[in-house]
């Protein structure tokens, strides 16, 4: 039986915010890496959302390396008229279709890797933004979107409570585990070199924290570890001392500032995307433990003893710069989109279900 997408509310809530973008991919195609990730999922679902309610007749090609994986984290949307393109990003053939837009959302943020493979990790966000700035020129796309990541300042420091754009700090290049924040600053630059070249309008999100059905639940995230805990009814494990500080957007409001980036923003002027309400990671355990999944709140286990006078390590950004140029506004609350998140993890997954 059928039964209505579990995720309408959402996308008719990015749709309600965007819906005087979409004009622009009208009859035009657009290509999308990073397709099974939890960005790809959302932009793919937002996507068709607005082509089919607003009969676009856009076109979606996707980049994948595993399209068994996508048809099972996203079987509702195999008769959506999506073309598949089975590949690596640092060297996938190009298709032969022509493309306007180009959105790179291709990067693999895991901590495991990014730890045992750090070359790897590098030469994958580096040569994969490469590759598809050249798909770019071949195509001669007007808009470019990378996602690229707040890791790009490095440590942030303890006296700054929200880091600018204009910030200009960086990863320490002798520390192994920069890997992911210098491939992404490399990647900024191949953006930058390609739009003096006049080969496309790069747009760069520096993404920070978030939190929504399809992130992962048991990779290097707090919000997701918590997550699943609370949904598994038990303990809350805070694996450190609890005293980051952190702050996370819901994937809606995620794909409603992607969207508009891609359309309205800046060729090459970076913009944060995120949230700017902190909260510690103590704080964030208990807001998971405080869902309503079952009728009491779980019990929280704090790992670490906080070190006296030690520094706090933070990691929120300043979103003035697209609140004032975009108007770009947060509008989930964190408690509501813990809320939605465990709801989709307990209830449903996209394969159990045929979506309307």
């Amino acid at each position: 039986m059928n039964i209505r997408h579990p995720l309408a509310s959402d996308l008719d809530h990015v749709l309600s915010h965007t819906s005087d973008l979409w004009e622009e991919l009208r009859g035009r195609r657009i290509f999308i890496t990073g397709a099974t990730g939890f960005f790809g999922c959302w932009l793919l679902e937002t996507f068709v959302w607005a082509n089919e309610h607003l009969r676009l007749n856009a076109e979606a090609t996707i980049l994948t390396r595993n399209p068994q994986h996508l048809n099972e984290r996203l079987p509702h949307l195999a008769n959506c008229g999506l073309r598949v393109v089975v590949g690596d990003v640092r060297n996938f053939a190009f298709p032969s279709q022509e493309f306007s837009h180009i959105i790179h959302a291709a990067t693999e943020s895991s901590a495991e890797l990014n730890a045992t493979q750090p070359e790897l990790m590098f030469d994958t966000i580096v040569e994969g933004t490469r590759h598809c700035l050249d798909l770019a020129a071949r195509n001669k796309a007007s808009k470019f979107l990378f996602t690229s990541s707040g890791a790009v300042y490095g440590r942030q420091p303890a006296n700054l409570t929200h880091i600018p754009e204009d910030f200009t700090g960086g990863p320490d290049p002798t520390d192994t585990n920069s890997a992911y924040g210098e491939g992404k600053r490399a990647a900024e630059l191949l953006c930058a070199l390609a739009a003096k070249r006049n080969i496309t309008q790069p747009k760069i999100a520096r993404c920070f924290a978030f939190v929504g059905p399809y992130m992962k639940l048991d990779a290097h995230f707090a919000i997701g570890n918590f997550i699943r805990d609370r949904i598994e009814d038990r303990p809350i494990c805070v694996r450190g001392d609890g005293t980051a500080v952190r702050s996370y957007m819901y994937a809606s409001d995620l794909m409603i500032w992607l969207w508009t980036i891609l359309f309205r923003g800046e060729s090459c002027r970076p913009y944060n995307v995120g949230s700017e309400q902190e909260l510690s990671i103590a704080e964030l355990a208990r807001e998971v433990a405080g869902t309503g999944c079952t009728d009491k709140a779980a019990s929280i286990q704090i790992l670490g003893t906080p070190v006296p006078d030690a520094p706090v390590a933070r990691y929120v950004p300043d979103i003035a710069r697209a609140q004032q140029e975009l108007g770009l506004r947060c509008s989930v609350p964190l408690h509501e989109a813990i809320e939605r998140t465990v709801e989709w993890n307990r209830l449903t997954t996209a394969k159990e279900l045929q979506i309307q």
